[in-house]
């Protein structure tokens, strides 16, 4: 009997992983041909007066090159089956470096956000000229706020709110109703004058939108108490919706889709920004710019989120914070401990929709119009986005998801130099989403855990030390 030896031995396959990689990325490729190709391949033009389409092969061809390339790139490298799964668990080293620079990252954050107007202002040469980077600078805090409020909700308490916008709504509306009200303008000017109610009106709504939120939490938090997980999502969801419907459809009390306008704008606690002899400038001896109520605008914001923030950490240092991370981790081993977790899920909901009620009532001052279509479910999908994608549970991580997300899509409106690439009539403004879901894709493929995955511990024994997302549930410590 013949033995094979080495010199016999037949040759072996050039590169096993190679085919199947290709193959795959075909697949994928055609995949979205056949999606792409109604999407971007087409474009409507006008054509001798009447609308028509064009079409545009080589935009098509290169987005299906750059998903096939990408996906075969995936397949042999992070995908390939030869590479040797990680074993590793406990906090990496990114995370050990995160943890020892964060008491120093946090005040720098701070120190930036406060002097942001300022650096916007002196960067681009005079107020007129921040204009942008300052509206801006307000979208992304109150995104941060929002974050910070959902937070409380999903990452803390670990129950799933897919309709938070409607705590948004809730605070946005009443202060808009009752600012715009005649009866109660007619009662505080015949007490204090004219003009007091047009001026101290967002300081007095401001803390009764963040209790009608809370009260709209609890009725959401009383029918879904016996309810986790998808249940749960179903059914904020839906009351998500029912609040915009009821927007839309009760038109006596809420003006309908036209929504409301004209809402009294903020003052300078009672002192209006405009040019008169009374307002803010004349105060302080500053020449008038429209600008002076923007910068306080971004002061108010930033107070609100830091007011957010602080309330929330020492709450999760309180007997409620620790019910409220008992229950996110195990219901059942929550009630057995007796835990009342009828009373922590109310408690979580009413918290949330309080900061969501606070972000509305600024929202609604900063826009001077509300309208139903400012509430829609894009709203919280993005809200939840910036959660999970900054780490449930994370305060830093929803602060940067947010800068990242909301900064990151409007930069992407700026992206001229792609008509270098792909010719003079790409507009990169109508790819802002594209980009941004496959940018959303890879964070998730990248740190499924969100951007932070550790946790500082809520109770420490002699040192602190880092808690890994590999260790708990959910990424959580």
């Amino acid at each position: 009997m013949a033995v094979q030896t080495a010199d016999t031995a037949p040759p072996a396959a050039a590169n096993p992983v190679l085919g199947p990689a290709f193959k795959d990325a075909l697949i994928v490729g055609l995949i979205a041909l056949g999606l792409f190709g109604p999407l971007i391949g087409f474009e409507t033009v006008i054509i001798d007066g009447a609308l028509g389409l064009a079409y545009r092969p080589s935009l098509l061809a290169i987005m299906v090159g750059i998903i096939f390339f990408g996906r075969l790139l995936l397949n042999v490298t992070l995908w390939s089956p030869n590479r040797k799964p990680s074993t590793h668990t406990g906090p990496t080293l990114f995370d050990r470096a995160g943890t020892v620079m964060g008491p120093g990252v946090k005040p720098a954050l701070l120190a930036f956000a406060v002097l942001f107007p300022a650096i916007a202002i002196f960067s681009l040469g005079g107020l007129n000229e921040s204009r942008y980077l300052i509206d801006l600078g307000i979208l992304i805090l109150t995104y941060v706020m929002l974050g910070w409020g959902l937070n409380i909700v999903v990452g803390l308490a670990g129950l799933l709110d897919l309709g938070y916008v409607a705590f948004y709504a809730v605070g946005a509306y009443t202060y808009a109703l009752l600012a715009t009200s005649a009866p109660i303008n007619d009662f505080f000017a015949g007490l204090f004058g004219a003009t007091f109610w047009a001026n101290w009106a967002f300081w007095i709504c401001l803390p009764m939108a963040g209790i009608f939120a809370g009260v709209w939490g609890m009725i959401l938090g009383f029918p879904v108490l016996r309810l986790r997980g998808d249940y749960l999502a179903i059914v904020t969801l839906a009351f998500g919706e029912i609040i915009r419907l009821v927007l839309i459809n009760w038109v006596d009390f809420t003006n309908g889709g036209a929504g409301i306008a004209s809402i009294p704008r903020a003052t300078f606690f009672g002192i209006p920004f405009n040019a008169g002899p009374d307002g803010f400038a004349a105060l302080f001896g500053l020449p008038f710019s429209p600008m002076h109520r923007i910068v306080f605008l971004y002061f108010v914001i930033l107070a609100l989120a830091l007011l957010t923030a602080f309330v929330t950490v020492r709450l999760r240092r309180l007997p409620v914070g620790r019910a409220w991370e008992a229950l996110r981790e195990d219901e059942i081993a929550c009630r057995s401990l007796g835990i009342n977790t009828t009373t922590t899920k109310l408690s979580a909901f009413a918290t949330g929709a309080m900061f969501g009620g606070f972000a509305g009532c600024f929202f609604a001052v900063r826009a001077g119009f509300v309208s139903p279509e400012s509430f829609t479910f894009d709203v919280s999908a993005m809200i939840l986005a910036i959660v999970v994608l900054g780490g449930m549970g994370s305060q830093i991580g929803v602060a940067v998801a947010a800068a990242v997300m909301m900064g990151g899509m409007e930069m992407l409106r700026n992206l001229g130099f792609l008509k270098q690439i792909f010719g003079n009539d790409f507009d990169p403004s109508l790819y802002r989403m594209l980009i941004f879901g496959f940018a959303m894709v890879a964070i998730m493929v990248w740190k499924p855990r969100g951007l932070v995955s550790t946790r500082d511990p809520t109770i420490f024994l002699k040192e602190r030390k880092a808690v890994s997302g590999d260790l708990v549930k959910e990424g959580h410590g």
